[in-house]
């Protein structure tokens, strides 16, 4: 059986993949299982339409092995001014039944807001409804907030919060390091976050400083490494190389000198 994004008992080497046709994806899965990948990340809304079919995810999908799936079918890329968000959210059904394991659901979903969380009542009440449909559907459901830029240790204690009370299982919001003194702000945050948390959370953030936060990040709560197998067109160069990442977390000792 498929593992859960929740049962790792240490973060999980997630290795995220773009591409626009099947044969990059898969042929980068089989490199990125002997690199030493625990899960995939799929961003599909940059696969082609054409390849959005129950038989492809399955093909795609039958490729990870026994290790978890997680989507995002975000409004960009292929998806920008083409589908509804209804639409949209039929392919991440779609998804979870061919295999997937954990959903991406943006924090503004039924209702686009910068910054990516809105505060509306009738749409937090229907993100609700989706992420028990996607529960009951066998799927794990995470919320996404990109924020891109830096946020004081409140304002993102009080987004986490507002995607934890929405009944997902991760919380993910993406901020900003673009200085050494946001970055080092952001790494202390992580601490603060862990205590105030009930669910398991991604923080990440862009900016100049960012590596540093998306390498440590998961030494001091974050939970999942979002990595890439190698660098290409469509990947992104803030996140870390799969194999280099793996070399550190089996062999970077950390332990406290507690005798």
């Amino acid at each position: 059986m498929k593992k859960s994004f929740l049962d790792f008992k240490r973060p999980p080497l997630v290795n995220m993949i773009i591409a626009e046709s099947p044969m990059p994806i898969i042929t980068t899965m089989r490199n990125a299982i002997y690199d030493g990948a625990d899960a995939f990340g799929f961003q599909m809304e940059r696969l082609k339409p054409e390849f959005r079919t129950e038989s492809e995810f399955r093909r795609i999908f039958s490729y990870a092995e026994d290790k978890p799936i997680y989507v995002t079918n975000y409004r960009g890329a292929y998806n920008k001014d083409v589908l509804s968000e209804d639409e949209r959210h039929e392919q991440l059904r779609l998804m979870l039944r061919c295999g997937a394991t954990l959903i991406d659901l943006p924090g503004d979903t039924f209702d686009p807001t910068p910054g990516e969380m809105t505060d509306d009542p009738a749409a937090i009440e229907k993100q609700k409804k989706l992420i028990d449909e996607f529960h009951s559907l066998g799927g794990e459901v995470l919320m996404s907030s990109h924020v891109l830029k830096y946020l004081p240790d409140d304002a993102v204690i009080e987004l986490a919060k507002k995607q934890e009370e929405r009944g997902v299982d991760i919380a993910k919001f993406v901020t900003a390091s673009d200085t050494e003194e946001e970055l080092y702000a952001n790494m202390q945050l992580i601490r603060k976050l862990k205590k105030e948390l009930k669910i398991p959370f991604l923080f990440l953030s862009g900016g100049a400083y960012c590596k540093m936060h998306r390498a440590f990040g998961p030494y001091y709560g974050v939970c999942m490494w979002l990595c890439v197998q190698r660098y290409d067109a469509f990947s992104s160069k803030d996140q870390p190389l799969l194999s280099a990442m793996k070399i550190a977390r089996d062999h970077l000792d950390l332990t406290p000198n507690l005798i």
